[in-house]
């Protein structure tokens, strides 16, 4: 994990799909150019009275978002979960479970240009570009540095988007 500062801004993406805040299934694929990342979407059912809870797998149908990282740099996924939340370096900030968040002013982004100034081609306006990315989900946390992201949304399950995913012309 990163360590942060006083200049980094939790802001949350509005544009982009909430995950679903009970099982959003968070799936990864990724090798040295391309980071795609699925995960349910929330569809809240108007009839829910908290009564009682829905088993989901990756074959559950539901709305499963894809995101597809345009320049992906780096990625953490893990901890915190929505319970341990608190303990995330921003939580202070404004960032919470269940939702996406762009971080502007990003310290993790500046400690990467750190790390790479020892590089004799190193070029810091490269980083300027970057854009640093959370998805927090229920039992886990993504987060990305890249330049841009695009999502699309469609019926099915994790399990098919994951074969979409593997069969993406950039892998």
């Amino acid at each position: 994990m990163y360590s942060v500062d006083d200049r980094d801004t939790v802001i949350e993406v509005q544009d982009a799909p909430r995950p679903d805040v009970g099982a959003p299934l968070p799936t990864i694929l990724a090798d040295d150019t391309t980071l795609l990342l699925a995960y349910l979407v929330s569809e809240p059912d108007p009839n829910w009275d908290g009564g009682y809870a829905t088993s989901v797998s990756i074959e559950s149908e539901g709305l499963v978002a894809i995101v597809r990282f345009r320049f992906p740099r780096a990625h953490i996924f893990g901890p915190p979960n929505d319970e341990a939340f608190h303990g995330h370096p921003l939580a202070g900030r404004g960032l919470g479970p269940y939702a996406v968040w762009e971080v502007r002013h990003s310290s993790w982004i500046r400690q990467l240009e750190r790390m790479n100034a020892v590089h004799p081609y190193h070029r810091s306006e490269q980083f300027a570009a970057y854009r640093h990315f959370i998805f927090a989900f229920h039992d886990s946390t993504f987060e990305c540095v890249a330049e841009d992201f695009e999502v699309s949304v469609q019926p099915g399950s994790i399990r098919a988007a994951l074969a979409k995913m593997v069969q993406s012309e950039s892998l």
